[in-house]
């Protein structure tokens, strides 16, 4: 009981970092799932052409 009473403070700040962490993974993985997530800007702007899709832009293209 002596070592979570000399480090509440640690432990309170870990389990605080832990639930950021875990609800920014959470959202990533939402948005993921439901098409919104990417390379982070608008498809209008992307250079791999995001309609194919990035995985196949590399493929096609002609320096591979």
């Amino acid at each position: 009981m002596g070592f979570i009473a000399q480090n509440i403070g640690t432990i309170i700040v870990g389990l605080i970092l832990l639930v950021i962490v875990v609800l920014i993974v959470r959202k990533l993985v939402r948005d993921k799932r439901s098409g919104k997530g990417g390379c982070g800007c608008g498809c209008e702007s992307c250079a791999m052409g995001c309609n194919r899709g990035h995985a196949q832009a590399a493929k096609k293209s002609p320096n591979r």
